[in-house]
This record gives structure tokens, sequence and C-alpha cells, in this order.
């Protein structure tokens, strides 16, 4: 994967509310909670110039050109984007990117609106086009920033608004922020291995840059750090975002907040931006030793790998050979199989194929012709295997009725699907016409997490001595899934301290067919719990 990065030898690219105190200039804005300070310049787009330790001037964020600091900067097509006609000849290809603090010329970000009532740092700003000159983006970016002891948590939003287009353009690269520290900052260190959250030992990447390289890797558990001789430093961690990028460019161990030597890090996904897409990301930045970065990581709390919902927004997915509907997106992708070979790309994913035998996968399809081609297949990458291959992945059949199906892919049941996997691609179907279309809703390792039709409920009535329990069994056909009866398992507690649980005679294993079941017990007490539980048999 290509991370589309500007070159640093003429000019960069770029938990609970904390009482805090104001500080401000008349262009800067400052939160101090009494362990970290940060602050932003009004300046410069509201980017964030500034982190220390509370009561110390030694700031850690790298502010050499407006290319730099710790901001936001997101990509899109055109690529070369030269609406203006005025392009720097030092970027001739550059594509669409807005970036907080500035362009490349030197003309800055205007702060459309800003507030700091001490607890919560805001900033809106009209970013600049970086490669041309003096030219705005069509778009806003916005940032609201609160401490939380030694962290700061930053919640950015991209609203676009283009005029120039409304064409959906192929993914690009976005660093999700872009964070560039000082030279005495110059360690990069991640966890790089393939069994993350278990305390395993950490990678020390080399100190390389522009004009060679960035050091690209998959950072199993979302974080990285730039640090000093004394493992202190600066860690940033991105929820959910597993490729990273980073290094340093410059003299190793010198220089200042104005100096040319940078240690720089970003997290990085790839992403469709429409030209009318609302967003949002947050991370924190967390200033400490490695131990304690990697600590507060640890104690943070984490998704289920591979739970997606395609409810409201895309999950970082993207698409060659198609395209979906576009901005907003509502309850599912709606994803066009005009064409040969569709794909849909996964982000960088990190989790053992142990852990996630099955995938289940909700999706509807339409085809006017689906003989022979509706198809499936979903594929994976591993940690050791690049590529793509048909002996990693599994094959399903497509049901072309419109209607949502729940598909159990039994990843397992390969003897390729092994080791640590790194991404999925899914092909809904191998060719399709113009007007055939999936919606895809959601995948994830349990068949019953966004299944709100199966989600166990009871209706239970007390007539003294009995009681009187109702459930619905609804059946696997009627809730969409392919080839799966449902079972239900009524239980109740005989110890609830304990949390003793037992199978209710008569009623384990009940298979679904969308009738009421009904039945009366003999109650030995007031107290008597019931639960029900949902299976695929």
């Amino acid at each position: 994967m290509s991370i589309r990065l500007k070159n640093l030898l003429a000019t960069s690219v770029l938990a609970s509310l904390a009482l805090a105190s104001i500080s401000s200039s008349a262009a800067e804005s400052y939160l101090d909670n009494g362990v970290v300070k940060v602050g932003v310049d009004l300046a410069k787009g509201g980017s964030i110039t500034y982190l220390s330790l509370s009561g110390s001037t030694n700031n850690i964020v790298n502010n050499y050109d407006l290319g730099r600091q710790i901001q936001q900067s997101y990509y899109s097509g055109p690529q070369p984007y030269n609406p203006s006609n005025n392009i720097n000849p030092a970027w001739p290809d550059w594509p669409w990117n807005p970036i907080q603090t500035g362009d490349s010329y030197g003309n800055r970000s205007v702060v459309l609106a800003s507030s700091n009532n001490g607890q919560m740092l805001y900033v809106k700003c009209r970013p600049m086009q970086w490669a041309l000159s003096n030219v705005p983006g069509q778009c806003t970016f916005e940032a609201w920033l609160r401490l939380t002891n030694n962290v700061i948590i930053v919640s950015n939003r991209l609203l676009n608004a283009r005029t120039d287009t409304t064409q959906q353009f192929a993914a690009m690269d976005q660093e999700l922020p872009a964070v560039y520290t000082i030279g005495k900052l110059y360690r990069l260190f991640s966890y790089a291995g393939d069994a993350p959250f278990t305390g395993g030992p950490l990678t020390n990447f080399p100190s390389v840059g522009p004009p060679a390289d960035w050091n690209v890797w998959v950072a199993s558990e979302s974080w990285a750090a730039m640090v000093n001789s004394s493992n202190w430093g600066l860690g940033i961690y991105s929820p959910g975002a597993m490729l990273f990028a980073g290094g340093f460019h410059g003299t190793t161990n010198s220089g200042g907040p104005s100096d040319d030597p940078t240690g720089y890090i970003a997290p990085v996904q790839s992403e469709v931006l429409d030209s009318n897409i609302e967003y949002n990301y947050t991370y924190s930045l967390i200033l400490g030793t490695l131990q304690q970065i990697r600590d507060w990581v640890y104690a943070q709390p984490r998704r289920p790998v591979c739970d997606i919902p395609f409810r409201a927004d895309r999950q970082h997915w993207y698409f060659t050979n198609t395209a979906d509907t576009g901005w907003p997106i509502t309850n599912s992708l709606h994803v066009s199989l005009a064409g040969t070979d569709p794909q849909l790309y996964s982000p960088v994913v990190a989790f053992a194929a142990t852990n996630v035998p099955h995938l289940y996968l909700c999706a509807a399809f339409s085809m006017a012709n689906p003989a022979g081609r509706n198809l499936g297949r979903l594929y994976w990458k591993t940690n050791d295997v690049n590529g793509y291959s048909s002996t990693r992945s599994y094959t399903f059949t497509a049901i072309n009725d419109e209607q949502f199906h729940i598909y159990d892919l039994n990843l397992a049941a390969s003897n390729s699907y092994r080791g640590f996997i790194t991404q999925l691609r899914f092909d809904p179907v191998t060719a399709g016409d113009a007007g055939d279309y999936a919606r895809v809703a959601w995948i994830s390792p349990s068949p019953f997490a966004y299944n709100d039709a199966v989600k166990p409920t009871l209706a239970i009535a007390l007539a003294k001595p009995y009681v009187v329990v109702g459930f619905f069994a609804m059946s696997g056909a009627t809730a969409g899934y392919v080839g799966n009866n449902l079972l239900y398992d009524l239980e109740d507690c005989t110890n609830p301290v304990a949390g003793n649980w037992r199978g209710v005679p008569g009623f384990t294993n009940v298979v679904g067919d969308d009738s009421v079941k009904l039945f009366t017990n003999v109650m030995n007490d007031n107290d008597r719990l019931y639960r029900l539980r949902v299976s695929l048999q």
C-alpha cells in the first residue's frame, strides 16, 4: 500500500473531562489540567502547535513549516488537482489535499470559530489546498480537544461541500492525523507482532524518512510512540487503525520546535471521501514513558475484531471495479455489480484466524442474469503471505431475491485459513449487468450481532403457584439465515448469586418455527429468573 505523503526536504505534509485552566494569547489557546498542557494556534487553522508537561516550557511539537504540527489533512481526486491553474511546480501531480495549517506557498488557513471553556477547546477552520496558492478547500475542519490526566483526546470532523465535482473518486490513504515531534523525540516504537495485547516485545523502527521513505507497518495494538533516549515521549492511539506510517527526518536527537529535524507518526486509513461527506474520527495523544503509554492503551475498551455494521458509514472499507451510491450511508452499503469482478476491501485488520472461525455476512442481491455469475467470495490476507489467491478464499452462492440473508462463511473449513489475518477482500459476484446491485448490511463473527429480529425476548406472567412463559421462536428462514435453523434454549436460574443456570425440561434445543411457545411450571419461590438463548443449528 502506498502512502501519499509530502517530501519533507521541500516542505512537509503535513474519558472524563478534566478541570483545567485557560491560558491564551491573541493567536493561541491552551488547556492545562496540571498534568499536561496543549495549545492550538488560531493563526494556523487551529492546528495543535504546543504540547508539554504542565509547568514546563519544553514544547514537543515541531513547527518548522506549515506542513508539520499535529493537524488534519485529507486526500481525494482528481489527481492532479489544479482548478486555478497555479499548482506549485514542486508538486505537479498533487491531488485534492486540504490541510489545516496552510498551503505550500505559506498562505494560512482561516479560523471560522473557536471556543475554550477550560474543559473543552473547539476550533473550526477553512483549510487551504496544499499544492495551490491561496486556494481554500471547499470544506471545513472541526476539532474538539479535552484532557484527562496525561492524555489529550481529540475528535476531528471533515465536512465536504465541494461544487467542483460529484464524482466518487478511488480511495486514498489518509493521515488520521499527521503528528510531527521535535528532533529530541527520535526513537519510534510500536507493537508490530501477531499477539496483540499480550505484552509482547516492541519494535524500534529505523530512523528513516524522505527522500527514502517512511516505515509502514501493521500496528496490531493501534498505537505508536516517538520517545527520547530515556524512553519518554509522545504516544498516539487511534482505535481500530492498524496501519501506521512513521520515521524520522534530519539529525537524530537534536533540534526544537522551530528546527528542521522531526519525528513523524500517522495512523493511516484508505478512505473514499465523497464531495458531501461528513467524516469523523477520534484519537488520543499520551505523554509518558513507553510503558505508561502502552498501559494506558491496554486499559481502553476494545471493539471485537471484524464487527462491521455498515449502518451509517463505510467502516473504512473501499472499492475496486465498483462504487456505492455515495454519501450518506443508510443501513447498508449499496454497491453496483455492473461489470467484471467488483471488489470491496476492508481496512487493515489484525486477528488470529483461530479467534474468528466463522464470519457472518448479511447482504441482499439483485441481478438480472445471475446464472453462473452469482458466486460471492471472501478472500483473506495474512502477515506472512502477500496478495490474494483463490486458495485463500471462501465461496458461496448469492441468493438473487433482493432480500437480506445471513450467510455463514465457515472460514475454518479451509486449510489455508491460518495464522494472523491482516486484510479481507469481498467479491460480491463474479460479474453483473447495469442496474445489478448488492446491499451489504453487516459482517460479524457473531450471527446475532446486528440481527434485531432474533434478539431473545420473553413474556412472563405470574399466577401463583405458576409462572407462564412465552417466547417467539422465529425460524431461520424467516430471520434470513441461509441453510440454518435457529435453536432456542429456555433456562432458569437456580442460584442468582453464583449465576447457575439450567435448561428447562422440554424447552431446550427448540427449533424455531415462527410460533409462540407457552408453558406452565410450578414455582418454588417468588424470584425465579428466566433467560432465552438463541443459537444456529
